[in-house]
């Protein structure tokens, strides 16, 4: 939902710049909840203020709340269908595209390169190949970070 949200905000719209919506979209992480969700509000309120958010939460949380209440009502009778889970396996290519793409596209806008995208590949490795768990890499970063900044001075 990210790209769809920044398409229409920032390039349909024009109603914020790229560079704010990149912004928008760091403080959306940092708060707990849906991304997607939080991004919205972030927008509708700096948009219409408090009514803006409300109506961007429920227009973000609501067609997914519908269809996910759809999908559980009638997954039940057609689980065991053999086109079903054929179909569920087909689909996994196509939502790695749905996340790599907008995630390629913020990188460039964020000018990230070779040498900033270190620390996050480093931080898959340890996570899914050698099992860290995220706390600690958390715990090095905050540590790193005062060390690097103390450093700095």
């Amino acid at each position: 939902m990210i790209p769809l949200i920044e398409k229409e905000v920032v390039e349909n719209k024009k109603w914020i710049e790229k560079k704010e919506f990149l912004d928008m979209l760091a403080m959306a992480q940092s708060a707990p909840g849906v991304l997607a969700i939080n991004t919205a509000i972030f927008i509708g309120y700096k948009i219409r203020g408090f009514k803006g958010s409300l109506v961007t939460a429920f227009g973000c949380a609501l067609p997914s709340f519908i269809i996910i209440i759809l999908i559980a009502t009638f997954f039940a009778d057609i689980k065991d269908n053999t086109v079903v889970a054929r179909i569920f396996k087909g689909i996994r290519p196509a939502v790695v595209a749905l996340i790599a793409v907008p995630v390629w596209r913020m990188a460039k806008t964020a000018n990230i390169n070779w040498k900033t995208a270190i620390i996050p590949i480093g931080t898959a490795v340890l996570i899914w190949g050698f099992g860290v768990s995220p706390v600690i890499i958390i715990a090095m970063a905050i540590g790193g970070g005062i060390l690097w900044g103390t450093w700095r001075r």
